[in-house]
């Protein structure tokens, strides 16, 4: 993609009401645009890092069984009424013809079970996973934090449904390695904690996965020598941190390590409180009816990006990792004369003809300081230079976005580098 013909304008200055990295570096970017507070636009440089993120989540619930689906945004307030969760205070309620009440979805729980009830009967059917990337809505009293904290947002959501606790465990098991796979693969990997934290009305405990930052919102304590922790709001159950720290004692918070984190992601074992409100029951292999048991899996998936960018980032701009990286090289063109740019303009369609992505930076009328430090705002892995220097050595300059040196490199190599 030439960067003369692409939706794109980078920017120095942008609004300070929302001071969080990723609102400033993903804004001044050119990734996304804000309509109102808690509520953006994702321009194509945003929308290919989110369609990555999407697709990288995709694989991994299909690869622990997962099956996609797509359910309505719009639901009647019916579906509501029968959970009591009609009052919920996040919920946006509208009214529709004939004033029927209805409202849109914040979560997908009240709308998946008379879904599944349609399909599944006997015990034959279970167990079955199903999930959608879908648009949330939520009326946060306060949104803030960028698209870490909106009001419309993208999120993956996954149902599971089981006979027996069993088999939801083993379940519930393997989307936390999926979970961790996708963590791994955008990069945050080595930051993210699997984090016990408070089960509600569902159960003991459920889980989250928070991600390592100094401008983290939540609090959690470190277990020694692992990627495990607790979330504050659990440190004081004796019981609960006992079956997670053997030997647990009141006082001993103190001597676990606190950090700032950022949530990425959340799972329930739900019971069968949702089946039971809809009387969505299987039958035996005796011909008896039996409760079925969910599990939910929640994961972010704009509120992931923000977190990455809020994450990998540093004083020049955006890093982002190779896997959702919204191209894989940066061209910078700072040949002028019309023999130079006829020559990178080869080195583009080389690098196009080689299966890589490319951004191009073909603007006739900018700065070279002005063009690298778009490339580093935007945060592409690879830049590669050409200048006339380079040109005449018949090589281009290769920089790794966020180290500091700069290697000249002939293009064959280059591209065999890149593809190993």
């Amino acid at each position: 993609m030439r960067q003369s013909q692409f939706f794109l304008k980078t920017t120095k200055d942008v609004s300070q009401q929302d001071v969080s990295i990723n609102a400033q570096l993903l804004t001044r970017g050119g990734f996304v645009n804000q309509l109102m507070a808690g509520v953006y636009s994702y321009l194509p440089l945003g929308l290919r890092v989110l369609t990555k993120l999407e697709n990288i989540v995709r694989e991994e619930m299909n690869a622990i069984g997962g099956q996609e689906i797509l359910m309505p945004a719009l639901q009647p307030r019916e579906i509501w009424d029968t959970t009591g969760r009609w009052d919920i205070d996040v919920l946006f309620k509208l009214k529709g013809a004939g004033d029927r009440d209805l409202a849109l979805g914040a979560t997908h729980e009240e709308a998946v079970t008379p879904l599944a009830m349609s399909v599944m009967e006997s015990y034959k059917d279970f167990p079955r996973a199903i999930y959608q990337t879908q648009t949330k809505f939520r009326n946060e009293a306060r949104a803030k934090s960028g698209i870490m904290r909106g009001r419309e947002f993208r999120m993956k959501d996954m149902y599971s449904f089981h006979t027996n606790q069993n088999c939801l465990d083993d379940f519930y098991d393997q989307t936390i390695e999926a979970y961790l796979n996708v963590y791994r693969r955008c990069g945050l990997g080595d930051r993210t904690f699997l984090t016990f934290a408070s089960g509600g009305i569902f159960s003991k405990y459920s889980h989250e996965f928070q991600a390592l930052t100094d401008a983290g919102e939540d609090i959690i304590y470190k277990v020694p020598n692992s990627h495990i922790a607790i979330n504050q709001e659990v440190i004081d159950d004796i019981e609960a941190v006992s079956a997670i720290i053997p030997n647990y004692k009141a006082g001993d918070e103190k001597k676990l390590e606190t950090i700032k984190t950022i949530e990425v992601g959340n799972i329930f074992k739900l019971g069968s409180r949702y089946s039971n409100a809809f009387d969505f029951r299987f039958v035996n292999p005796e011909g008896q009816k039996q409760d079925i048991i969910m599990g939910c899996y929640g994961l972010g998936l704009s509120r992931l990006m923000g977190a990455v960018a809020e994450i990998l980032s540093d004083k020049d701009g955006l890093i982002w990792p190779k896997e959702i990286s919204p191209f894989d090289v940066h061209l910078v063109s700072l040949a002028f004369e019309e023999t130079e740019v006829a020559k990178v303009d080869e080195i583009y369609q080389t690098l196009k003809k080689a299966g890589l992505d490319v951004l191009y930076d073909d603007r006739p009328d900018l700065r070279a300081g002005a063009k690298l430090a778009d490339a580093d705002l935007i945060g592409i892995p690879n830049r590669l230079v050409v200048s006339k220097k380079t040109l005449e050595n018949q090589k281009v300059e290769w920089k790794v976005r966020g180290t500091s040196e700069a290697v000249q490199i002939d293009l064959t190599s280059f591209i065999s580098k890149i593809k190993a």
